[in-house]
């Protein structure tokens, strides 16, 4: 039978976070007892305040279509939180409310990017970026920023990236897979470079917001020198811990927000009407619980990374934000244990998978071979398990 699958299909690479996530699971079901260190996703319970509104919600009879964009209240209260939090002016007009940042973050980029234009993405970077310019046929851009830079792209590194075909950038700060976070100052000098080039769109993700360990946050948006060219991303997931619900957002440019409407409009409609009225509880209610998940956040952070520098030839730095460690470990390739041998770090991933019972994530998932990404999104004992297991499985490697 010929191949009946599309060819923007096929040439899609699945997501390998949820890959890892899935054969975790599937060790689990057989009785193993496996840390899943894969997924980016808190611990928490989403806060009380907030399933009580969603419960009051279907109480209310909030089941029926809402505008494609979302509720209007949740829009302003979505442009309020720009204003407060981040001093930017949005109109509610200029917000799209979808099933999570990945839709907006798609819908952005296929309302955008046409077959042939180039997509300027830094890496170490996010799963699901490469896959979506790739379903749009633009063509990526990738730009590699090293552990002795924290992962984060210079100026120059930006301005040598920049050809007549450029269309986007596209930045993630603070970042997944590594947690840099760029400061003012470095946003600033990028900022300085895309100033002369006003033909460029800016897709700035700043879904990891306030897991943020440097104490101020700068969106990209603030900048008047890329005024009317940036959209934020951002949604509710990671700040207030509801990955489930499935709301994000984009706020952008007007006509962008406009041909994101209409792309949604054909292909999802509105996210839960339920989901969008707990996000506005999460945006209008008391912020509190941010910040003690913040803390908590740092404090795993911190236990994470000095149990990872007791580790003989894990190469580490100290992630900033969001709540993952990316360790470089090309020390461990040509070293075996047993009949196998480590050859790159999806060896060495699957091989912690499999004699250390610890789930992580190939670094070449995020562009960048020689590295795994461990998220530490869980509870301190379990961080201390999951390391010990760690090292005594590569410290077997020979």
């Amino acid at each position: 039978m010929a191949n009946r699958i599309s060819t923007r299909v096929q040439s899609l690479s699945p997501s390998a976070t949820l890959a890892m996530s899935q054969k975790s699971a599937e060790l689990k079901a057989q009785g193993v007892d496996v840390i899943n260190l894969s997924v980016g996703e808190p611990d928490f319970n989403t806060p009380g305040f907030i399933k009580e509104a969603a419960k009051h919600a279907i109480d209310d009879n909030y089941t029926f279509y809402t505008p494609v964009a979302g509720y209007l209240s949740l829009r302003k209260a979505i442009a309020d939180k720009l204003r407060n939090e981040n001093g930017v002016d949005f109109d509610p007009s200029q917000i799209v409310v979808s099933n999570g940042a990945k839709q907006s973050l798609c819908n952005v980029i296929l309302s955008v990017i046409n077959p042939g234009d180039e997509v300027i993405i830094p890496t170490p970077a996010w799963v699901s970026y490469v896959e979506m310019v790739k379903l749009a046929e633009g063509t990526n851009v990738l730009v590699p920023a090293t552990i002795e830079q924290d992962f984060k792209i210079t100026p120059a590194q930006l301005e040598a990236a920049i050809t007549p075909r450029t269309r986007m950038v596209l930045l993630c700060s603070p970042s997944n897979p590594t947690g840099s976070v760029y400061s003012r100052d470095e946003l600033q000098a990028l900022v300085d470079v895309l100033a002369r080039y006003p033909e460029i769109i800016v897709l700035s993700d700043e879904i990891y917001e306030h897991i943020n360990f440097t104490g101020s946050f700068t969106s990209l948006a603030s900048f008047p020198e890329l005024a009317d060219r940036v959209v934020v991303i951002n949604g509710v997931s990671k700040a207030y811990a509801m990955t489930g619900w499935r709301i994000g957002f984009a706020a952008a440019p007007a006509d962008i927000a406009k041909a994101c409407n209409k792309l949604q409009s054909q292909y999802s409609s509105n996210p839960s009407s339920i989901a969008q009225k707990a996000a506005e509880a999460a945006y209008t209610g008391p912020q509190e619980c941010v910040e003690e998940m913040r803390v908590a956040f740092q404090r795993r952070r911190d236990l994470v990374v000095s149990l990872a520098r007791e580790i003989p030839g894990l190469k580490v730095n100290v992630p900033q934000g969001a709540f993952y460690l990316f360790p470089e470990v090309s020390a461990y390739f040509g070293k075996s244990y047993g009949n196998r041998t480590i050859s790159n770090a999806g060896d060495l991933a699957m091989y912690l998978l499999e004699e250390a019972h610890v789930a992580t994530v190939d670094g070449e998932a995020f562009c960048v071979p020689g590295y795994i990404r461990l998220s530490y999104a869980t509870a301190d004992d379990t961080i201390r398990e999951a390391m010990r297991r760690i090292g005594e499985a590569l410290g077997r490697l020979k």
